[in-house]
């Protein structure tokens, strides 16, 4: 047995605990900047998610292990989300497109929460911002037809707590839609 007491244990554990608290912590490593070949990869997969990894990798130049560990790199860092089909909405019945302000009653936590938990459970709203300005929250809401968008505003919308004004404009015509981020940057090559 060796010589000291309980005691003595118990306050050298709580010496090496403390050190162990007060002790830095390293930080944390940055992640890494994506470089030109990232931004390429990235190019093409919002271009087509279906491309071989064979196709992609002679597409950015490099050979095909390499080029799978970089994408699943991406993947792994929540850089690409995920990959999905983008369909016509007029070919499945969706035709209108409605832009949709909403400005509540009041701007507390409590009242956002609602709102927005609320407009996350509708399918219609394809996308939701709160926003600087006038309006609270701009929405992007798709429907077969008029009469489809008169139901969703009077049973739904309007019926959240806190709403105070909706303003809506209806699209005529889409001019420009993409799906794909601009990553180039000056000087790095294509």
């Amino acid at each position: 047995m060796t010589g000291g007491t309980r005691g003595d244990n118990r306050e050298a554990l709580a010496r090496a605990r403390d050190a162990q608290q007060i002790a830095p912590v390293p930080p944390a490593e940055p992640p890494r900047p994506l470089d030109a070949i990232d931004r390429r990869i990235l190019e093409v997969l919002q271009d087509d998610a279906r491309i071989s990894n064979v196709d992609l990798a002679t597409r950015v130049g490099l050979s095909p292990s390499p080029c799978l560990r970089r994408v699943r790199d991406l993947e792994e860092r929540g850089v690409v989300r995920r990959y999905v089909a983008l369909l016509d909405p007029a070919a499945v019945g969706l035709g209108v497109s409605v832009f949709v302000q909403v400005s509540l009653e009041r701007q507390a936590e409590q009242g956002l929460d609602t709102f927005e938990k609320r407009i996350l459970a509708r399918p219609e709203v394809l996308e939701c911002y709160l926003m600087t300005g006038d309006a609270d929250y701009l929405l992007r809401v798709v429907v077969p037809d008029v009469a489809a968008f008169e139901r969703f505003l009077l049973d739904h919308l309007t019926r959240i707590p806190g709403v105070a004004s909706v303003k809506s404009s209806f699209a005529l015509k889409q001019v420009k839609y993409r799906t794909s981020l601009p990553l180039s940057r000056d000087g790095d090559d294509k």
